[in-house]
């Protein structure tokens, strides 16, 4: 009887140290990081090397502000500055077509976000690496998320911000917390590379055939979710995006890009935001998805040309009547 109760729990023991050991395994299974030939093997190798070089040429300068680590680059040789902020699944370089194009004219600072949950924390990484470069003045350049805090900065210091790019964001609201409801409260649960296996296969399924299957988006987005960002900054940039704030009348220059089929910004949004700025020049896209800066990089890039252009020569003409 006893080697009976004996041997049962040492099959209850062992069982439970199995589990264990399984679900520590399942948790801490490594997120897949393939190497940059294999991610970008489908991509033009012209722009693949591009980018290769770029990455080469730009290293990453990093300042700590509160506890946190943000990493930023600085390009370009103009006297004028534009700060570049991506979306949610992005990173500084992820601008390098735009940056190359106009390097000659402007100065860039193209930041990426630490794990910080909130547009005050964001905001205060921004001043740090704006006081570091000795920026007084910019033109800020945001899409989706990065879209959302460019209207924030607007608000919150308009005498910094000559004019902004609102590039396939959309306004502060309720639906987008409302809809992600249940997601949002089951990611923080899940290991990392299941997080990331989700992202991947939503990038697969619904972002890049949105954008034509353009390889280059594939394999931006991809790298990002094998290694380019953690789980911690993915669900903090969510909670940054769900964070509202006031908006009140804005008196810079605004430009409005959009695209008609983009998936992860319905029309409602869209529209929202076209009526909060009603003289915003605007730009649609037809069938460029949510990342035409990397798929439409060429139109994308005049866009920035003309605008920008136009503003800061605006700027120069105001000066010189003041004088």
């Amino acid at each position: 009887m006893k080697r009976a109760l004996s041997r049962r729990r040492l099959i209850w023991w062992g069982a439970g140290v199995a589990l264990t050991v399984g679900g520590a395994v399942f948790y801490l299974w490594p997120t897949p990081h393939p190497p940059f030939e294999q991610l970008y093997a489908d991509v033009n190798p012209s722009t693949a090397e591009s980018l290769r070089r770029f990455r080469r040429a730009h290293p990453l300068y990093t300042v700590s502000v509160s506890g946190y680590r943000w990493k930023y680059l600085v390009a370009g040789r103009g006297e004028k500055t534009v700060l570049l902020l991506h979306g949610m699944t992005g990173a500084p370089d992820i601008w390098w077509q735009q940056i190359e194009a106009l390097e000659r004219e402007y100065r860039f600072i193209a930041v990426t976000y630490p794990p910080v949950d909130t547009l005050e924390a964001m905001d205060e990484g921004i001043q740090a690496i704006l006081k570091r470069e000795g920026v007084r003045e910019y033109a800020v350049v945001g899409s989706s998320l990065g879209g959302y805090f460019a209207q924030y900065l607007v608000q919150r210091h308009p005498d910094q911000v000559r004019c902004a790019v609102f590039a396939n964001t959309f306004p502060p609201n309720d639906e987008i917390a409302r809809e992600n409801r249940m997601l949002a409260a089951l990611l923080p649960l899940l290991p990392e590379w299941l997080v990331m296996a989700f992202v991947r296969k939503n990038v697969a399924q619904v972002v890049v055939p949105a954008s034509g299957h353009d390889a280059l988006t594939r394999a931006f987005l991809t790298e990002m979710t094998c290694g380019g960002m953690s789980k911690a900054q993915f669900l903090a940039r969510y909670r940054c995006i769900i964070q509202k704030f006031p908006l009140e009348a804005v008196h810079c220059p605004v430009l409005i890009v959009e695209s008609e089929n983009d998936p992860l910004v319905k029309k409602p949004l869209r529209e929202r935001l076209k009526s909060f700025y009603p003289d915003a020049r605007v730009h649609t896209f037809p069938d460029a998805g949510h990342f035409p800066y990397l798929n439409r990089p060429d139109a994308f890039t005049q866009l920035l040309r003309d605008f920008l252009r136009d503003n800061f020569r605006q700027q120069l003409h105001e000066n010189s009547l003041s004088r």
